[in-house]
């Protein structure tokens, strides 16, 4: 015998169903859930601001109108920004966790100054003379470089090399780059030089060199050559 609903039970339904339609009408269209607090996870204080003024105009928006894709994507905009997730915490707050991107060095032009990931990528520009636990690179003065762009393709290996350094625990020692050529040297910053060689498995060779840098006084030495990762040489 096949059950037909009864009149009652469809217009309780049916009840239900509108009163569903019109709780998500309310909560969409006015101030029950409006968006008061933008929770930032995740980033240092500077991109947090930034992260803040970004999305601004979704205060005062319900969190049912918000839509977290449409956030996301303007976050994605922002150079300092790597990953980006955004949730609804009812009644009146928008969480976004931000993983930003990390420097590994200061890119030097004249007198201005820029912060740089290992793929080249510049994030932002700082104030001369901060930021001095990371190492410097110096570009020519004629070259060009925007906050969201890329340093000079001949200046990559360098970024590159840093962030493999920070891999391989020897990020904070790290003082400067220098190229010669597609040979790479990483300085100290008690001016002990690690010869790398060319990029090839660069990444071994700096936890070799950190091995290396553990087995010897490197007081009285002046490089550790990596450069045949087999054979390395302290001298």
């Amino acid at each position: 015998m096949r059950f037909v609903p009864s009149g009652p039970s469809l217009l309780v339904t049916f009840g239900i169903v509108v009163a569903v339609g019109i709780a998500y009408v309310i909560a969409y269209a006015t101030p029950v859930f409006a968006v008061e607090h933008i929770d930032v996870r995740g980033a240092p204080p500077g991109l947090s601001r930034e992260v803040t003024r970004a999305i601004a105009d979704v205060e005062g928006t319900s969190l049912v109108a918000v839509n977290p894709d449409d956030v996301e994507g303007t976050l994605r905009t922002l150079p300092a920004v790597a990953g980006v997730s955004v949730d609804r915490a009812f009644p009146h707050t928008l969480v976004v966790k931000v993983a930003p991107e990390r420097p590994v060095a200061v890119v030097r032009r004249g007198e201005g100054s820029w912060l740089a990931t290992g793929a080249g990528k510049v994030i932002r520009e700082i104030e001369t003379g901060t930021e001095r636990s990371l190492p410097r690179l110096w570009l020519a003065r004629g070259a060009t470089i925007r906050v969201g762009g890329q340093i000079p393709a001949g200046m990559i290996p360098a970024t590159r090399a840093l962030a493999a350094a920070h891999g391989a625990g020897l990020g904070g020692r790290i003082k400067g780059v220098r190229i010669a050529g597609d040979e790479l040297t990483l300085v100290l910053r008690r001016g002990l030089e690690l010869r790398l060689g060319r990029m090839a498995d660069v990444g071994m060779k700096l936890v070799i060199a950190r091995k290396v840098l553990a087995l010897v006084d490197t007081g009285s030495i002046v490089y550790v050559d990596v450069s045949v990762p087999q054979r390395p040489v302290a001298g």
